[in-house]
Formats: C-alpha cells, sequence, structure tokens
C-alpha cells in the first residue's frame, strides 16, 4: 500500500506517482473519490438561520463543520509544498528555525529544494538537513526562514485511537493546500515500503491507519485530529494488487507523531541517527527457497561480529523460520517480525541446520542507522 511516488511524491506538477506496496496487501497512490474540503473560505455563521437552511444541516453537523473549518485554519499554515526537481511532496513546519519534516522518499537523492509555505506563491530556498531512509524521515532547512513561520504542533501517539477524526493536509496532485477527511481506521500497523529512489524499501512500524484520502503528492503532509494536533505524518496509500495496481480507497497510512519527533530531534541535533529505537538481529540475510522453489525462511548470509545472533549462537546458513510465535517464510517476513518488537527484547529463534531444527534465546540489538546528509 502507499501513496508515494514514493509513497506521495509526485513527479511533475500533476504526473501520477509511483506505487508504493504493502507487505501484505497492496497499497498504492492513485486519486481517491474522498471530498477535499477548501483551506479558506468563508461560511455563514454558526447556528445563524442563514447557516441552518442553506445547508440543511443540524447544529451537530454546524458544530462539526466549524471544528473542521478550525483544524485547518490551526494546521494548514503549517504544511507546506516541497519541489525537488521535477517531482513534489509535501512538509511540516517543524521549528521557527526553519525545519520542515518530511518523508525521505519525498527528497530522494536531492540536497536542495524549493519550499512554498501554505498560502503563498513565493518559492523559498531549502537544503537538506538529514535523511533517514529506515523510518522514512528526512528533514530540510529553509535558507532565509521569513518571519511568521508557524511550526506544527504534534500529538501523543500513546492516545490515538480508533474511531478518531482526522484530516490529511498536503498537495495532492499539485494541488497545494489541500484537505481530506476520515477517521483513525487501525493503529499499530506494519507496512513495508517498495524500494526507490531515497527509499531501501524500508518497514515501518506503529503507523496509523485512516480512510482520509492520500493521493501522490500527499507524502510528507499532516494527518491532524481534532484538537489541532498532528498525529502522523501521510505515507503511504493502499493499491489493490488484483486490479493491476489500481487506488483502493480509504487505506492510507501515516508514520506515527512519536516516530517523527524522534526521528527528526536527532536529525536536527546531531545531523544523524543514533537512537534507531528499531530491534535487529546483527545479521544479514536472504529469502531462503525449498526443493519446490517456494519462499521457506530467511537464511543468514552474514554474521555481524558481536551481534545478537552471534551472541546467541546463530551462524552463515542457518535458516530462521520463527521470531517467537510468528512464522518467518522470507526476508520481508523478517523484517516485519523485527519491525514490532524493541531493541533488548529477548525472543526465541527458531531454525534449521543441517537439515535439523533448533531454537535459541536471542536478546535484540538496535538497528544500525543508514542515512544521508549533505
Amino acid at each position: 500500500m502507499g501513496p508515494r511516488p514514493p509513497g506521495g511524491r509526485l513527479p511533475g506538477a500533476v504526473a501520477v506517482a509511483l506505487a508504493a506496496v504493502l507487505a501484505l496487501a497492496g497499497c498504492s497512490s492513485g486519486t481517491s473519490s474522498s471530498s477535499t474540503v477548501a483551506a479558506t473560505g468563508s461560511s455563514p455563521a454558526a447556528g445563524s438561520p442563514q447557516a441552518a437552511s442553506s445547508s440543511g444541516q443540524s447544529n451537530g453537523g454546524i458544530q462539526l463543520q466549524d471544528a473542521y473549518q478550525a483544524v485547518i485554519a490551526n494546521v494548514l499554515p503549517s504544511v507546506v509544498q516541497i519541489t525537488t526537481g521535477d517531482s513534489l511532496g509535501s512538509g511540516i513546519v517543524y521549528d521557527d528555525k526553519g525545519d520542515i519534516v518530511t518523508n525521505a522518499h519525498v527528497v530522494g537523492t536531492a540536497t536542495t529544494f524549493t519550499v512554498t509555505l501554505a498560502n503563498s506563491t513565493t518559492a523559498l530556498d531549502a537544503g537538506l538537513v538529514a535523511s533517514y531512509p529506515d523510518t522514512d524521515l528526512a528533514v530540510i532547512r529553509l535558507n532565509n526562514p521569513p518571519s511568521g513561520l508557524k511550526p506544527a504542533s504534534f500529538g501523543d501517539s500513546g492516545k490515538v485511537q480508533i474511531g478518531q477524526i482526522t484530516l490529511a493536509m498536503g498537495s495532492p496532485l499539485g494541488l497545494s493546500s489541500s484537505v481530506t477527511q476520515g477517521i483513525v481506521s487501525a493503529i499499530g500497523r506494519t507496512v513495508s515500503e517498495p524500494q526507490g529512489p531515497g527509499s531501501p524499501g524500508a518497514t515501518i512500524s506503529n503507523m496509523v491507519q485512516t480512510s482520509a484520502a492520500i493521493n501522490p503528492g500527499n507524502s510528507g503532509g499532516a494527518l491532524a485530529d481534532l484538537d489541532s494536533k498532528v498525529i502522523g505524518i501521510n505515507t503511504l496509500a493502499a493499491t489493490e494488487p488484483q486490479t493491476n495496481g489500481a487506488a483502493a480507497p480509504g487505506i492510507g497510512f501515516a508514520i506515527p507523531a512519536s516516530t517523527i519527533t524522534n526521528i527528526a530531534d536527532q536529525l536536527i541535533k546531531q545531523g544523524k541517527v543514533t537512537n534507531s529505537g528499531r530491534a535487529a538481529l546483527g545479521i544479514t540475510a536472504r529469502t531462503s527457497f525449498n526443493q519446490q522453489f517456494q519462499p521457506s525462511g530467511a537464511v543468514i548470509v552474514e554474521v555481524t561480529p558481536g551481534g545478537a545472533a552471534a551472541s546467541a549462537g546463530l551462524q552463515a546458513g542457518d535458516v530462521i523460520t520463527k521470531i517467537g510465535d510468528t512464522q518467518v517464510d522470507s526476508l520481508n517476513a523478517l523484517t516485519t517480525a523485527l519491525a514490532s518488537l524493541s531493541p533488548g527484547t529477548k525472543v526465541t529463534v527458531t531454525y534449521t541446520r543441517n537439515g535439523a531444527t533448533k531454537t535459541a534465546d536471542v536478546t535484540l540489538g538496535e538497528l544500525a542507522a543508514a542515512q544521508t546528509s549533505p
């Protein structure tokens, strides 16, 4: 699943993006049928007879509409459009120093960008601070930040609940300052991206699933709640594999706020990530195939000396078939299983060696940081 070209990076002003694909079902970008809410505009005063008669809405409906418009007024000024060569995406103003957080696949391999603030046509130059593709996040910085920048307010990921109303903001298909609405459909999703420019095919855990439409160009934009808090960065939209990658409306994914602030703070302060918070076995592996040429596990190609696997006695040639109670039939399955765990967790790894099934208790290490900076 994924909106992206990668995830939402839009080639050309209104070109269709490359589809991102989820590990389990397909996800891709594409135009969705969700309605777009105008970012600006006036309406009859809430509760007035004119408002009630013209819209046919109840007082409850008018109050909800007012809440939507308040969120848009509070959050949209923090959402920007990012242009990289002939591609574009979105970003969120992170602080008043001109730092902007976005998806790593939006910046790709570029180091210079053009940024357009909400409700502005002035192009501002920006440069790369650092990119961390393993969690598909990056920070860029305006060269000459204007006064009046409005940093976004990030919410508490632990308080996000299924059924919460969400508003997705960004520049889908080059339409800057666009807004779509939906709800939180699920939390704690682990999603794998396809490989592409600036993206190694990251597997990201704890993502927020939303029914708000996310289209090419939305990647890097804000997913906000009705308290005007950013609860995630729009990253992927789903595609349907059985229909040649056609859009699967109402299935989008956002990187949670806790991951955003953790990684962005490190990129800004240190220029790199030293604490990824992601579990690792300390191995290089590939998918193993059985005699019927079906994927049957993840075979270890190399063990990192002193790493988690080495300390537990795992060796090159061992085929991992299970992490805890989770079956592993491929490298992707292994990566997905590890993405749901934390460094320091002790887990039982089931593997085969010379045809015999064995187990080892492994204390997981931390994924090394793969990142780029200017």
